[in-house]
């Protein structure tokens, strides 16, 4: 492809690109036509992911260097932040992107961190017309989506219940950097109100069906209680994950993620399973795939390509649920990275 035909594509910068999560982004703007800035801090890191070139520039900044970021990001139309911990870097990521005039997503699971975006930079986007969509990855912005799809017509729910079902957690070193540094109190929604989790968490065993069998789950709120309660009226809202990949991720000696195909996705598979309950009646949502990490890559995408198409109803920090199609979201990822049911039960 020519120069001036690479120049002519809408350009996505990524922050984080020489990390796990990012590669695969990188690789999916690619594959969606996108040219792409790699972002990092060190240049032998992006020297050693041989991104392609000229479909990917690759530049250095750091969050501590408002210019930097600045520099790097000239060009694009929008920033996939990809480096957690997000409660260090997406302050910055994001003010240097309202101040670029791009839109700004990232994939934190830190409920602090999602909150302190959508409270500080809301104001601020919508007077400069962008998107600022925080924790849209496997953990957060996936579940919002979801739940928002099952809803359907309904505006309200009497509980929503998270089922989040893996075979196996083997954590990158980016999970287990922000496991450390992210020591905030878990909150869920509890009689109308957001609230501590209580402890010990509570455990059931939850049939994932098929793909996973019945599991011991137990309490383990991530960012989508914060998206989640940012649009959707409930009096409880709660979130379980499988103890098998609790007690994994725990696990100093759990290694790191393989590739098991030529796409660098692991064999991990997970089922996710939205319910909500609403004067005796239910309505639910069951997702099924493959690798966490490699999934959010075409997830984040996806709604990044959205939100450059206008295809949003309203501008500033959002919940995903908020200003997106849900269905028309998740229904663009079947059948290669996902498979869906939505149904009344």
């Amino acid at each position: 492809m020519s120069e001036s035909l690479i120049r002519t594509r809408p350009t996505v910068a990524v922050f984080g690109a020489t990390g796990h999560t990012g590669r695969f982004v990188v690789a999916e703007l690619l594959r969606r036509g996108f040219r792409a800035i790699a972002i990092a801090r060190s240049a032998e890191a992006l020297a050693a992911a041989r991104f392609p070139e000229p479909d990917v520039l690759c530049r250095c900044a750091t969050v501590e260097d408002e210019g930097s970021l600045l520099r790097a990001l000239n060009g694009a139309q929008a920033v996939i932040n990809c480096a957690g911990p997000f409660l260090d870097t997406a302050d910055a990521l994001a003010a240097a992107a309202v101040k670029s005039g791009m839109h700004y997503v990232d994939i934190s699971a830190e409920q602090a961190s999602v909150s302190r975006t959508l409270e500080t930079f809301d104001e601020p986007a919508r007077q400069a017309g962008l998107v600022l969509i925080p924790g849209m990855g496997f953990y957060g912005g996936f579940a919002d989506l979801l739940v928002t799809a099952a809803l359907g017509d309904w505006t309200s729910a009497d509980a929503i219940d998270v089922m989040i079902g893996l075979d196996s957690w083997h954590p990158t070193r980016g999970t287990r950097v922000t496991g450390e540094r992210n020591k905030a109190p878990r909150m869920v929604v509890a009689e109308g109100r957001l609230r501590p989790l209580a402890l010990p968490s509570a455990q059931k065993h939850w049939d994932f069906g098929e793909a996973l069998g019945r599991q011991l789950v137990s309490e383990m709120p991530f960012s989508e209680i914060v998206l989640i309660s940012r649009h959707v009226k409930t009096s409880e809202l709660h979130t379980h994950l499988s103890a098998v990949a609790l007690s994994e991720v725990r696990d100093k000696g759990t290694p790191a993620p393989q590739a098991a195909d030529a796409t660098g996705r692991s064999t991990q598979r997970f089922v996710v399973e939205v319910v909500a309950r609403r004067e005796g009646a239910s309505r639910r949502a069951v997702a099924r795939g493959q690798d966490i990490y490699a999934f959010s890559a075409p997830l984040v995408c996806e709604v990044v390509k959205r939100i450059l198409r206008q295809e949003f109803n309203r501008a500033g920090a959002n919940a995903p649920g908020m200003v997106l199609n849900a269905e028309a979201v998740l229904a663009a990822l079947q059948p290669d990275h996902l498979a869906l049911e939505i149904a009344a039960a």
